[in-house]
């Protein structure tokens, strides 16, 4: 895909425009999901080591 049309009066290919702003919204989002993906193994391991706590010391907890 190039960044020319024949056809319009600047010669600017609108298509060319929209995958150039999907692209980087693609590249945003993929580094917001592994930033969130991250901090979400984070949060097990810290749910994991409570558990671990609260079985040691034979305390019920709520199972999900």
């Amino acid at each position: 895909m190039e960044d020319y049309c024949a056809f319009s009066k600047d010669h600017k290919c609108l298509k060319w425009e929209d995958y150039e702003l999907t692209r980087h919204e693609l590249e945003e989002a993929d580094a917001l999901c592994h930033g969130n993906w991250i901090e979400i193994r984070r949060l097990y391991e810290y749910i994991d080591r409570l558990k671990a706590i609260l079985d040691k010391n034979d305390i019920e907890y709520p199972e999900m």
